[in-house]
């Protein structure tokens, strides 16, 4: 009994109410701390030059495919999937987000006058589409050739509603005219030239390059 009596005096009860106290007071804060960690922002894809040869209009079935111009399919190049996302800088997919590409066909000509007018009828040069509610986006197209010292690209466009969010240019992964090319030797490091240097990969239904695009909204 007397061991029981000691155990419980009022000093040792001070002590494990002090200690009790002392545990809870530290327990959120080490919650909190883990709470307030912030998401790492993710890097905007790299901006380039839109070019000369922006579509001064777009063809009356512009879309998502741009093998097929109206009536006529296009059977040149090689056949390519470019497919990827559109988020923000926190990793949210933009929803109502549009897509635009546009490329010269296999022979290095765009649908435009400052080019001549010569790009193939049946390619037709370019696409628009809206992201989906998971922000993903899909051309089919061809994949991209060189021309007139250019190593082979594909231009990119983002637009929010009036806004124009991105101006770009894609690139093929491995392409030997890529070190000679004014524009990618240009960006200013490995992550920007990663960023829009992608490989085109065999697959059963053409070449597919896998793009997500990071933008500032």
């Amino acid at each position: 009994m007397s061991q029981l009596r000691s155990s419980n005096t009022p000093q040792r009860k001070l002590q494990r109410r002090t200690v009790s106290a002392a545990a809870l007071i530290a327990m959120p804060a080490l919650w909190l701390g883990v709470r307030a960690q912030p998401a790492q922002k993710r890097r905007a894809t790299p901006a380039q030059t839109e070019g000369p040869y922006y579509p001064v209009t777009f063809p009356k079935d512009v879309d998502y495919d741009l093998l097929r111009n109206g009536a006529l399919n296009y059977t040149q190049g090689k056949s390519a999937w470019v497919v990827g996302s559109v988020v923000d800088l926190e990793g949210q997919a933009v929803r109502g987000a549009q897509v635009e590409i546009w490329q010269c066909d296999h022979k290095g000509h765009y649908h435009h006058p400052g080019d001549g007018g010569r790009a193939d009828a049946a390619f037709q040069g370019s696409g628009r589409v809206l992201v989906g509610a998971d922000g993903q986006y899909r051309f089919r197209t061809i994949q991209p050739v060189a021309y007139g010292g250019r190593t082979p690209h594909i231009h990119v466009k983002v637009k929010l509603g009036s806004r124009e969010l991105l101006t770009t240019q894609l690139y093929v992964a491995g392409d030997p005219l890529n070190e000679r090319d004014f524009l990618w030797r240009g960006l200013r490091d490995n992550t920007d030239r990663t960023a829009l240097t992608v490989p085109f990969i065999a697959s059963q239904d053409g070449m597919q390059a896998q793009f997500p695009i990071v933008v500032e909204v």
